[in-house]
């Protein structure tokens, strides 16, 4: 594709509507926010090359037209570009903190986290806000800067105990402290995975991160009796931002190593 393009993200079902309608090459109708972000933002003109992502996998590139238009250069059920999801997928579930929850949603998209989900802790930030669009637009603005292409999903706030007490599927660590014996979140996730089948990775890596107080003697419990396994981030006491981005660094660099060996030819 030669000089990396930047890229806007669209809604998979509106790309998919451009399929069938007669047009060689067909157009799309910039959104009012969308043209905003490229001409005022970004400062393209008619004429300038963009780079459009589903979200979920696919890439076209496109130029843009007067009258806030896209015309794309592939057909919509052609995209120039195809990845399949990375696997094993990677949550992060944080109890939201009383600043930088925006820096950790942004920071977990260029990681490479599939779904974040909030919390709302026992012992969470007294007056905790939970702004969801700004944090959903936060993700969207950070998978198109690390060029991704796979949109993160970011769920709605859950109580924390009950989202803990649900069945926990795949391989679940929760993040935790003051307890004699944790092993280290590296160290269990290697061996929790070295004997999982198949069935368990396809379900995916959790890692719950919780407020900076700790989780309550009830949370845990709970997380447990659900399958959850207490993990440690190391010896410091960690503020829940650096917790949840130093955590999802290590969710994300096993993956790769993992992906990398799986790949690698056998000798």
């Amino acid at each position: 594709m030669g000089r990396e393009l930047r890229r806007l993200l669209i809604a998979p079902e509106r790309i998919a509507a451009l399929t069938g309608v007669g047009q060689e090459l067909p157009w799309l109708a910039l959104e009012p926010q969308e043209g905003h972000y490229l001409e005022r933002v970004l400062r393209f003109r008619p004429g300038d090359r963009l780079a459009l992502v589903d979200g979920v996998g696919q890439l076209w590139t496109a130029v843009l037209e007067p009258e806030r238009r896209l015309r794309l250069e592939q057909a919509p059920e052609a995209p120039l570009q195809r990845q399949a999801p990375i696997t094993p997928l990677l949550e992060l579930a944080m109890a939201i903190p009383k600043r930088e929850a925006d820096l950790v949603w942004r920071m977990a998209t260029e990681l490479g986290a599939d779904r974040l989900q909030p919390l709302l802790a026992e012992r969470g930030a007294p007056g905790e806000r939970c702004p969801l669009e700004r944090w959903r637009g936060i993700v969207r603005e950070a998978t198109e800067q690390c060029e991704r292409l796979w949109h993160p999903q970011l769920d709605s706030p859950c109580e924390a105990g009950a989202w803990l007490g649900r069945p926990a599927p795949g391989i679940a660590l929760l993040a935790t402290t003051r307890r004699d014996a944790l092993p280290l979140c590296s160290q269990r996730l290697r061996r929790l995975a070295d004997g999982a089948n198949d069935r368990d990775l396809a379900a995916g890596i959790r890692l719950a991160i919780g407020p900076e107080g700790g989780w309550s003697p009830d949370e845990e419990q709970r997380a447990e009796a659900a399958g959850w396994h207490p993990v440690s981030l190391g010896e410091s006491i960690l503020r829940t931002a650096t917790a949840a981005v130093g955590g999802v660094a290590l969710l994300a660099d096993w993956r790769a190593l993992r992906s990398a060996s799986c790949r690698r030819p056998s000798p």
